[in-house]
């Protein structure tokens, strides 16, 4: 039987919030093997019946399934639309599909009519605290639908007659503002009734007037928070009226006293003001609003991968410390925040500070918090059980130390709330190693924990920034993980947008360090620009398109990337990269005592980078056929490798700098000389038996560490490396407690020290990006660069000797693509299962020497020394021996 199983647009399940035409995805089902499609139908209607169709492709002859346009297809803006789709494979159409559904946002800059309103004055510059905003308006008739479109210059909560609209937290997010600002579309006709109604909004201070960035500076991109709304209801009698913010409305001060990104909320609820955000409310005492100027044209709709309250965890213990304070412990480094019910009387205080680790003695350590209170402060309003969540910052954590309680505490009266961006999980992995899924967990959990809005370094400190180096080394992993799609693309328009006029790249996006007067040690020395930190404008693009086989984002971010190529060929001295400030290996364990800065010298980093980042951008030129910019970079690209192996090989073959990351680098980009290859590859493994087979290799050279090993012959010292256990190691962490990934090898010392608590965060996901070899080599799910988006599977898993067996799927646009693979009683006997979803192709490559004995039906056949066999769509199970 063949069936549609699921819809998706734009990536997304029913997104709400879609500014443009949207493309269209679909996985398929099957009870056959081999099975392609052939046709396709695509309907999309104004009703969930079909009645009222407004665009029919007929059949289509394609076997596209993931990125197919509705060509000649206008939709209308604040509307919603369902779509169907009917396949056929060669031999069976498919019944029509469970319908779709996707909401449009405002598709014409000029159909806005909104303005920015604030009830803060000039004297609440430096105020942390929130305004309550309030209109009411008349409903003259029965509702058909209703759609509002909403964003802040700060952050928000809106409400319709007393309920808040949507689950959004934390919005509209952190972006580069004046340049790119999203705003939220909620279809609101359920809460809207005829005769009079309020709406409402609660706006805080957030990324937009906070205090925020190393400097601490406050009002970074303006000293005023501000809302816009602008609703349209359509009637059943054919009418339509628009709603918006002006100078009408009434502001109030709301019960948020204090709230900061860094330090926490107070919230003082006693200022409560009942009914504030129902119709009939008595407004004496509300004063007027002012409006604040904005471009219109840096608004974008958010369909999707919004911040939410993802989950919540129950307390695992409320215990005392040696020191006499009282903690509770949620058993998980997380990002979120406490949620918690009390009885108190009017007056008293609940006050709560987050951390993340005990120190050796089992008392709070707050010490690598720096200067970030992370404090929840609530005063009760003194009537029977209160409940409260904050509004407007957010807490990494897994501890809390209570300062204040008003009565007794139970482990009922609290919750961690889990916040982050809303994303699907896509893949799943475990094997015979309970350390290795342990590991596999904490990876998860710390892209969980620092994939809220935007991919930030850590989301305990007084930082929670945007490092482009961190987001560059861990988005294949997190592509695997989660479908991140929707949440890269909204953050590479702030890639684009921050970019310097010349093209350079900032250290963090959004950038809040640049053109500020700087007294930091480190970026004194410069803002953007640096080696695989500044390269994410090209990287992860390209990722993206590889993991979702979608040239849309590759067309966006063009511009982008061929900017960032241009300021590297600039800057290049007879194509060798330096510039400014280099992080280079960071924090590489064969740093000089004191320093951050990894041994491998920067010339040699950069200039690996800039010939990557070229390689790739011609590909990508390629791809979207722009020729001549193909030509000039390939030669560029050929210039720089030549001067790379030049400069950093000897006559001998070898390398100029004998560090583990040189040599990982220059094999994993494909730097080396064929001919020396080989001796590369054995070179680095003597790098690695010189320090007792354990990495010393930082930011850049630890993600690529297995692939360059597994890559080239050394798939056991591979799999030895990941599965040390002693300090420095991935497995270190996990044995010492870890359920998030650390900054440092060494963040918590084998002797119960800390790290320096000046840069020493318990959840930091760079060293995470190792999850990306348990994908690729463990369970050997790769994709084809020229069938990409897993249209054609590559699957050749790399068992090693270390592990009985490993498992694990990944959720491809096309479906589940499943793997496993175990070691049988016969001694050298593997048997591989795995699932191609319909749709797609595969190629099986078995490890060297392998001989299959059961083959399901597939033809192997000896290619390039691998034994090789290809399929369609399908679920087989094969053994063979090494």
């Amino acid at each position: 039987m063949l069936k549609v199983s699921e819809i998706t647009i734009e990536y997304l399940r029913n997104p709400v919030g879609l500014d443009g035409r949207p493309w269209f995805g679909w996985i398929l089902c099957s009870d056959k093997n081999n099975v392609n499609q052939e046709a396709y139908r695509l309907e999309i209607a104004r009703d969930e019946d079909f009645e009222t169709i407004v665009y029919e492709s007929g059949w289509v002859k394609s076997r596209e399934s993931i990125h197919v346009e509705a060509a000649g297809f206008c939709p209308s803006s604040c509307k919603k639309y369902f779509v169907r789709v009917q396949v056929y494979d060669g031999e069976e159409e498919s019944s029509f599909s469970e319908p779709a559904f996707f909401v449009t946002a405002v598709l014409e800059q000029e159909q806005w009519k909104a303005k920015f309103i604030t009830a803060e004055g000039s004297e609440d510059k430096d105020s942390s605290g929130s305004t309550y905003l309030r209109k009411e308006i008349e409903v003259s008739g029965e509702v058909q639908e209703a759609y509002a479109c909403t964003t802040a210059l700060g952050l928000y909560h809106f409400y319709i007659n007393g309920h808040k609209v949507g689950l959004d937290e934390m919005a509209p997010g952190w972006t580069s503002y004046k340049k790119h600002l999203c705003y939220q579309t909620y279809e609101v006709t359920d809460l809207l009734k005829q005769g009079a109604n309020a709406l409402g909004a609660m706006v805080g201070a957030g990324w937009y007037k906070g205090k925020m960035g190393f400097l601490h500076l406050r009002n970074n991109y303006g000293d005023q928070a501000s809302f816009l709304m602008q609703m349209v209801i359509r009637y059943r009698d054919g009418r339509e009226e628009t709603f918006f913010t002006e100078e009408s409305w009434l502001g109030h001060q709301a019960p948020v006293i204090f709230s900061e990104i860094y330090d926490g909320e107070i919230y003082d609820a006693g200022l409560e003001i009942e009914d504030w955000n129902c119709p009939g409310h008595c407004a004496d005492g509300w004063k007027g609003v002012q409006t604040v100027e904005f471009p219109k044209s840096a608004l974008t709709a958010q369909a999707g991968s919004k911040v939410k309250v993802i989950e919540t965890l129950e307390a695992r213990s409320i215990f005392q410390t040696p020191q006499g304070d009282r903690v509770i412990d949620f058993g998980q480094n997380l990002t979120g925040w406490v949620r918690f019910k009390v009885r108190g009387r009017t007056g008293e205080e609940v006050r709560l500070k987050c951390f993340e680790t005990l120190d050796s003695s089992g008392n709070v350590y707050s010490a690598n918090l720096r200067s970030a209170k992370e404090e929840i402060r609530y005063i009760c309003r003194g009537e029977g059980e209160e409940i409260y969540q904050p509004h407007f910052t957010f807490q990494g954590f897994r501890y809390v130390h209570v300062l204040d309680w008003p009565g007794e505490l139970k482990e009922e009266d609290v919750a961690a709330c889990v916040l982050h961006s809303d994303m699907e999980e896509t893949g799943e992995f475990s094997c015979s190693h309970p350390l290795v899924n342990q590991l596999h967990s904490n990876i998860k959990w710390s892209m969980k924990g620092n994939f809220l809005d935007i991919p930030t370094d850590c989301p305990q400190r007084d930082e929670r920034m945007g490092w482009t180096g961190d987001a560059q080394i861990f988005c294949r992993t997190s592509c695997y993980l989660m479908n991140t799609y929707t949440f890269f693309r909204k953050w590479l328009k702030d890639v684009a947008a921050d970019q310097t006029p010349e093209g350079g790249v900032p250290h963090v996006v959004p950038d809040i360090i640049s053109g500020r007067e700087k007294d930091d040690w480190l970026l004194s020395q410069g803002t953007h620009s640096a080696a695989a930190w500044a390269d994410v404008a090209v990287i992860n693009p390209w990722t993206l398109y590889l993991m979702y086989g979608d040239k849309a984002i590759l067309e966006e971010q063009y511009d982008s990337m061929k900017q960032w190529i241009g300021f590297m060929r600039t800057h290049a001295r007879d194509h060798i990269w330096n510039y400014k400030l280099q992080f280079g290996d960071w924090v590489a364990l064969d740093a000089e005592e004191g320093s951050y800065f990894g041994a491998t010298p920067n010339d040699l980093t950069c200039t690996a980078y800039y010939a990557y980042s070229t390689g790739l951008f011609v590909k990508i030129a390629l791809i979207l056929q722009r020729e001549e910019d193909a030509k000039e970079y390939e030669a560029l690209y050929g210039e720089i490798v030549k001067k790379f192996q030049s400069t950093f090989f000897e006559c001998d073959g070898s390398m100029t700098a004998m560090t583990q990351t040189a040599h990982i680098l220059a094999l994993h980009f494909n730097l080396v000389p064929e001919a020396y290859r080989r001796k590369t590859a054995e070179q680095l493994v003597k790098l690695l038996e010189k320090e007792g087979g354990h990495l010393v290799t930082g930011f850049v050279g630890t993600p690529y560490f297995l692939h360059a090993l597994s890559g080239n012959g050394y798939a056991d010292k591979a799999y030895e490396l990941l599965l040390k256990e002693d300090f420095p190691s991935w497995l270190y962490q996990v044995k010492r407690g870890a359920t998030t990934i650390w900054e440092h090898w060494d963040g918590l010392k084998p002797d119960g020290t800390m790290w320096s608590p000046d840069m020493n965060s318990f959840n930091h996901y760079a060293y995470g990006a190792v999850g990306e070899w348990l994908y690729r080599s463990v369970l050997g799910i790769e994709t084809d660069e020229v069938f990409s988006g897993y249209r054609h599977i590559i699957i050749s898993p790399q068992t090693g000797d270390a592990l009985a067996y490993a498992k694990g799927s990944y959720k491809s646009a096309l479906g589940l693509i499943r793997v496993s693979w175990e070691k049988t009683q016969t001694p050298g006997e593997r048997r591989l299962a795995f699932t191609v979803p319909v749709n797609a192709a595969v190629k099986i490559r078995l490890e060297k020497g392998a001989v299959p004995s059961e083959t399901d039906g597939l033809a192997f056949r000896l290619e390039d020394g691998y034994m090789t066999a290809e399929s369609g769509s399908g679920s087989f199970e094969i053994f063979y021996r090494k």
